[in-house]
Order: structure tokens, then C-alpha cells, then sequence
């Protein structure tokens, strides 16, 4: 498949001091095979300057297109991720954090499957590969590998990190399923309801992880975590839509 544009999908809470270096980096990346970027971002109703911080960011730097959205109250991550998702126009799309936990300049090792034309779906894993990956959190670790393995059960795939950002996919196929979770339970709910598309080829590559402290502005907790699994049961043993 040709791939002219891939849509970067950037929801943003209470990022006023993050954004502008995430953007950089994004903004620096040169993509295999001469793809251009459209940036998408949705700033999901943030208590800061996080739209001061954009606004000036896009009038500071008219070549890299940028669209914005806002949401005029907190709807969670996964709601900021529908609007972006539907505003996609790019063959591809991957999802990127307003943070610096993860490094746009790996965008290029999810688009060489796609490029290559051996994927639809390439998910980027924090547990695989030799790249970087800061020392953090012990639950949290084997909460997401538990999360990952009690996903794969019911989507019968064999991935390693189903919690991750990076999710690069075909926007059309993407944009073909209905999508409710409004928070982090977005993550199994989409993996599972992807799986299920007929024929579909779902890869997974290594990326390096630069997490982040709650100190330090990480937001999701244990409570996430037990969405993610009624999300996993709602999804996966009851199929609901």
C-alpha cells in the first residue's frame, strides 16, 4: 500500500510543559518513502496552558501542519482519541502521548512493516528489543504484562504490550469500527475489537520507553487498571459492541 500521509493523533491533558518539546520531535522526524505528517491534536479540556502552549507552537511553526481540537470538558484519553481518529485523513495513523515517555523518531521502525506491505496493525512494545527503557514502576510492570496476557486469551493474539502508546493503523480500518471507552479501557477494547477484523496482519516491533514518576506528570493508576480488565471481559468473553 502507498502511504502519502500518516496522521499523528496527540491527546493532551495539563501538558503545557511537555507539548512544545513533544512537537519538536515529531516535527523533526523524516519519514521513510517521502510520508508526510499531519499532526492532529486534541486537547481533552486541560486546567493549564496547554492550549496557549499549542496555539503558540502552530503560529511559531506553519510547516508542520497541525489541527486542533478541544473538548469543553474532561472526557478522558480515549475520548480525546475518538475525535482524533475521526479527523484522520492520512492511510495511516499512530497515536502519540503529549509527554516524552515515548520517541517519535521510532515512528519509522512501525512504518517498515506497513511500507514493506506486510502489515495493517503494528503495535510498538515497551518489553521486547534492546532499546532504552527506564526503571520504574514493579506492579505496574506486571500489571500490564497480566493486562497484555489476559487480552491476548480472548483476541488470540501473542502480544507483548498491549498497553502501549505506539499503535500505528490503518486509518480506514480504523475508522470502520465503533469505539465507546472513554478512558484508558480504549486500549483492550481496541486491540480486541481489531482482532477481529477478517484476515487482518497485526505486527509488533521494539521501541525504547522514557517513562515518567507520577511526580513527574504520569497520570494513569490502579483504577485504570481495573477498567482495562472489565474492558477485557465487556470486549473480549462478551463481545459486546
Amino acid at each position: 500500500m502507498i502511504i502519502n500521509t500518516l496522521s499523528v493523533i496527540i491527546p493532551a491533558y495539563n501538558e503545557e510543559r511537555t507539548i512544545h518539546l513533544i512537537l519538536n520531535k515529531v516535527k523533526a522526524v523524516e519519514l521513510i518513502s517521502g510520508i508526510q505528517k499531519e499532526v492532529i491534536i486534541v486537547n481533552d479540556c486541560s486546567k493549564d496552558d496547554t492550549e496557549g502552549a499549542i496555539l503558540r507552537y502552530k503560529e511559531a511553526n506553519p510547516d508542520l501542519p497541525i489541527s486542533y481540537f478541544k473538548h469543553d470538558v474532561n472526557k478522558g484519553k480515549g475520548a480525546a482519541l475518538h475525535t482524533g481518529i475521526a479527523k484522520a485523513t492520512g492511510e495511516y495513523l499512530i497515536i502519540q502521548d503529549a509527554d516524552l515517555e515515548y520517541d517519535p523518531d521510532e515512528y519509522n521502525d512501525l512504518l517498515k512493516p506497513v511500507v514493506n506491505g506486510f502489515a495493517d496493525v503494528v503495535y510498538g512494545s515497551r518489553f521486547m528489543g534492546s532499546n532504552p527503557h527506564r526503571i520504574l514502576f514493579f506492579w505496574h510492570t506486571i500489571g500490564n504484562r497480566w493486562l497484555t496476557f489476559a487480552s491476548n486469551m480472548f483476541s488470540n493474539l501473542n502480544l507483548t504490550d498491549m498497553e502501549t502508546c505506539y499503535k500505528l493503523f490503518n486509518t480506514k480500518m480504523l475508522q470502520g469500527i465503533t469505539l465507546t471507552e472513554k478512558r484508558f479501557g480504549f486500549e483492550p477494547e481496541v486491540t480486541i475489537k481489531m482482532s477481529r477484523i477478517p484476515h487482518i496482519r497485526i505486527y509488533e516491533v521494539g521501541i525504547s520507553y522514557y517513562g515518567r514518576t507520577y511526580y513527574e506528570g504520569k497520570k494513569i493508576g490502579w483504577k485504570d487498571g481495573v477498567r482495562a480488565i472489565y474492558c477485557i471481559l465487556k470486549y473480549g468473553l462478551f463481545k459486546a459492541n
